[in-house]
């Protein structure tokens, strides 16, 4: 980057997607923060714009929000919903409405979560968690599940919720079957996260622990 953004390129940062970076902007404002190693441009169709590291970076150092303290796996509360896109993590109660357009929104951001890894992996890997999942454990482990096809929580008990723990760099998944929760895990371990199964100690609820792997 030679010189900072301008006013008009930080409102377009700003505006990014907070979960995979997507940006949206006249071809001139994406072109510009491309040029300056902020954004870059998906090699397949529909060719969006995403943010880049450096990108991300800027647009964190101006978020005022302090970061939420997390949740006990025994106690599950569902994270409010936010505007722009945010992956399904189950027992929301307001849910984006479920369709071809919710699911071709799902895939972009899956797919621009994969370029991320891409870039930032050292090795340019995409089978494992980069960066940026680890700073948002979360919305890096509901996207993949909701990505794979499998079906969040509702007002009812079946569906997955994807919770913050205690422990450092884990998410609890809570489904009531133990084929679904054999599936996420499946889908986990696929998208390069290391999934065991325990139960909570008070209830015997069972559910996943999956943290992102490093190698």
């Amino acid at each position: 980057m030679t010189r900072p953004p301008t006013a008009a390129q930080r409102r377009v940062i700003d505006a990014a997607d907070p979960v995979t970076g997507r940006l949206r902007g006249t071809e001139a404002q994406l072109a510009a923060l491309v040029k300056q190693g902020l954004a870059f441009r998906h090699p397949r169709p529909p060719h969006d714009h995403f943010l880049t590291p450096a990108g991300h970076r800027i647009r964190e150092a101006e978020e005022a929000a302090s970061p939420a303290s997390p949740t006990s796996p025994a106690e599950p509360e569902a994270p409010a919903a936010g505007g722009g896109f945010a992956a399904r993590v189950g027992g929301e109660e307001e849910a984006p409405q479920a369709g071809p357009a919710r699911v071709r929104e799902v895939h972009s951001a899956w797919q621009g979560l994969l370029e991320l890894r891409r870039m930032t992996n050292r090795d340019g890997a995409t089978d494992r968690p980069c960066g940026w999942e680890r700073t948002h454990l979360v919305q890096a482990a509901a996207l993949a599940l909701e990505a794979a096809g499998h079906r969040p929580a509702g007002a009812g008990p079946e569906g997955y919720r994807v919770r913050a723990t205690p422990q450092p760099e884990a998410v609890a998944v809570y489904e009531p079957t133990e084929e679904a929760r054999r599936a996420c895990a499946a889908t986990l371990e696929r998208a390069g996260w290391q999934v065991g199964e325990y139960a909570e100690p008070r209830t015997g609820r069972r559910y996943l622990l999956a943290s992102p792997r490093r190698a």
